[in-house]
């Protein structure tokens, strides 16, 4: 029977404090052949001489790029141009964090989840995490299964895919490699891209199962959501209101129908283009297009703050 390979993309920035336990959690994945692809986005502290020491235990299962800070996101496209030149000889591809702990059957529990279907479509495996502090104490699951239906509708607006918990069929991964964003700018970050690119021409599944700890501490690139509710979105208003997440939607949807709308139906380019056009209309107009629009976000209340704003002309 064979072994079926999986190549971990890993960013690492300033993680002295917690990549050695991310590297001994992925060298103990269980029933699947796993190798994985380091890019040091310039740490300033010796992340990388942690990782050289892991490098020199494991050279077969583990190369370290040493490079300069493009920030995760960017980091992570670098990473996937890298794996698609070089190592485009596995059979699935995954995401993971600096300061995370896999458990030992997070791998095979995602590869087994996306073998239940054709592998000559684009398929993509994300879950909840069991959310832990800085000491790996648990303190909640997140995030909660989606209500609606994982396509292009939903990740156009909205993000559900944990990035430290995707994991790619090769299909999928050479989709997303084809067509990279001309402009990374635009794009909110790279989970949200593969995504919105898999959900479009494939299959999103979505375990409600933890097998990842998540860990939230203070220097997180982005973290999960310990937040309650109102504090969720007392903060998110407050970014709004400073501009900070003004067009950011609408940006990167911009790049994804630059990218792939030749490959899109017609009814799904004519819908994204649609959005698009919406976007720059005046008020009267923008609102109407909320009233109809296919796009959807999966909880009622986000639904609703997604149309309305939407109408301020600032998605």
């Amino acid at each position: 029977m064979k072994i079926l390979k999986c190549l971990v993309l890993l960013s690492t920035y300033n993680g002295e404090m917690y990549v050695e336990e991310q590297l001994k959690s992925l060298l103990k994945q269980e029933g699947i052949e796993l190798h994985i692809l380091i890019r040091d986005d310039g740490s300033k502290d010796s992340t990388v001489s942690v990782i050289d020491h892991f490098s020199d235990l494991f050279s077969d299962k583990l190369r370290l790029i040493k490079s300069f800070n493009l920030g995760a996101k960017s980091s992570f496209f670098e990473l996937i141009r890298i794996a698609a030149d070089e190592y485009s000889q596995y059979d699935y591809y995954a995401f993971c964090d600096q300061d995370d702990v896999w458990m030992p059957g997070k791998s095979l529990r995602a590869v087994n989840m996306l073998r239940r279907y054709n592998q000559s479509s684009p398929l993509m495996y994300c879950s909840s995490t069991q959310m832990v502090d800085a000491e790996l104490s648990p303190l909640k699951v997140w995030p909660s299964p989606p209500r609606k239906k994982l396509c292009m509708y939903n990740a156009l607006v909205e993000n559900v895919a944990v990035g430290c918990t995707t994991v790619l069929n090769k299909n999928a991964f050479d989709l997303i490699a084809s067509s990279l964003p001309s402009n990374s700018d635009q794009v909110i970050m790279h989970d949200w891209w593969a995504y919105l690119c898999v959900s479009t021409f494939g299959k999103v599944l979505f375990d409600e199962e933890p097998f990842i700890l998540y860990r939230q501490h203070s220097s997180n690139v982005l973290g999960g959501q310990t937040d309650n509710w109102n504090t969720k979105w007392k903060k998110r208003f407050l970014r709004y209101f400073r501009g900070q997440n003004h067009y950011i939607i609408s940006n990167q949807a911009k790049e994804f129908y630059n990218c792939f709308n030749d490959q899109m139906d017609d009814i799904k380019r004519l819908d994204v283009q649609r959005f698009i056009e919406a976007t720059s209309k005046p008020w009267g107009s923008r609102s109407a297009y909320t009233l109809h629009t296919p796009f959807y976000r999966q909880v009622a209340v986000d639904n609703y703050i997604f149309k309305l704003i939407f109408s301020t002309g600032k998605i």
